[in-house]
């Protein structure tokens, strides 16, 4: 009887700290990122009532550039969405792809380095690339990929919030 009381509290305590571990990017986080016109940006310069897509990337990432390759036609469907497109790696090569993809066409996308800070690699537990977290207007987080989804279905996710 010890032995299954013992077990029943054990499996209660990990549950709850998986749910507390899931709860943390719940909520869209404050990001600090240097983007390709050599400005600071954070979270508080998004635009209030507007649905915010994190797009965690590497610009050498081969499913990272075949994702781009496959969205950048579509782009235009997401001019509602904030992008923000957030690498760890070094600024010449974030200003090198913003330019090789034509993203400067696109005002509702902004790219940058996190430098080495690794925060948003740890806030949302990132072990490959690209990972993509969609939140609502408000903030809340509505659907998050550890790998690439289809376009098709990236966009009508997107849509829906």
């Amino acid at each position: 009887m010890k032995q299954l009381f013992l077990s029943l509290f054990a499996l209660v305590a990990i549950t709850g700290c998986i749910q507390a571990q899931n709860k943390n990017i719940e909520n869209l986080p404050m990001y600090h990122i240097l983007n390709t016109d050599s400005v600071n940006v954070t979270t508080a310069k998004l635009k209030k009532d507007k649905p915010v897509m994190i797009i965690y990337f590497s610009p050498d990432c081969s499913h990272c550039q075949h994702l781009m390759y496959e969205l950048k036609p579509k782009l235009k469907e997401l001019s509602n969405v904030q992008i923000v497109m957030i690498s760890f790696v070094q600024y010449r090569m974030i200003k090198d792809f913003y330019k090789s993809f034509g993203l400067s066409a696109y005002p509702n996308i902004t790219v940058g380095t996190e430098g080495y800070t690794y925060e948003m690699q740890q806030h949302f537990e990132i072990k490959t690339t690209p990972y993509i977290a969609i939140f609502d207007k408000h903030g809340k987080l509505y659907k998050a990929y550890e790998k690439a989804p289809a376009v098709d279905e990236l966009i009508a996710t997107a849509k829906k919030v």
